[in-house]
């Protein structure tokens, strides 16, 4: 049961990183999801906060398969919910640290060179506010995904390590 419970945590908090992080892009930049997903109406913050409810769920099974099977070989089904959530924890951390360097990245190439920015990427506003705000946005959206997948594989590392830590620790 206690796999079946990390399973449960794991989805619901991928859901809970997406609904937070566009909580935060949605009011910095309602321009971004007008122009990327093609949102012509009031409400686009609410939408784009269930937006990342949607994605963050999507993407948390995935990760949740690997999480758990991780945590399940690893630990021959022998963990331990706080030693899953601990590791859970950790990932969302790194998530959410990925998510502002994304950001940042963004905002400092469109910064460095705005011309280069609204030539490379999609339906780029040509006011500087608003190009800033939109590169936070598509930047921190793939820093978050790129460090779903990096935490996803330093998440496993982790729990290998620390499991055998604590094997060697019990001995």
């Amino acid at each position: 049961m206690t796999i079946l419970w990390i399973a449960i945590t794991s989805v619901l908090a991928s859901g809970f990183v997406g609904a937070s992080t566009n909580f935060i892009n949605g009011y910095v930049s309602p321009t971004y999801y007008r122009n990327i997903m093609g949102w012509d109406f009031e409400g686009i913050w609410a939408a784009s906060v269930a937006q990342g409810i949607f994605e963050g769920l999507l993407y948390g099974i995935v990760f949740t398969l690997i999480f758990i099977l991780t945590i399940s070989l690893v630990t021959k089904g022998q963990a331990t919910f706080r030693f899953g959530a601990s590791h859970l924890l950790r990932i969302m951390g790194f998530v959410y640290l990925s998510w502002v360097i994304g950001g940042l990245i963004a905002i400092g190439l469109a910064t460095l060179s705005p011309d280069f920015y609204t030539r490379t990427f999609i339906n780029v506003p040509e006011d500087f506010g608003l190009m800033i705000g939109y590169a936070w946005v598509g930047g921190s959206i793939w820093g978050a995904l790129f460090g779903g997948l990096f935490g996803t594989v330093l998440g496993a590392f982790s729990v290998w390590t620390n499991w055998k830590s604590l094997e060697v620790n019990s001995v």
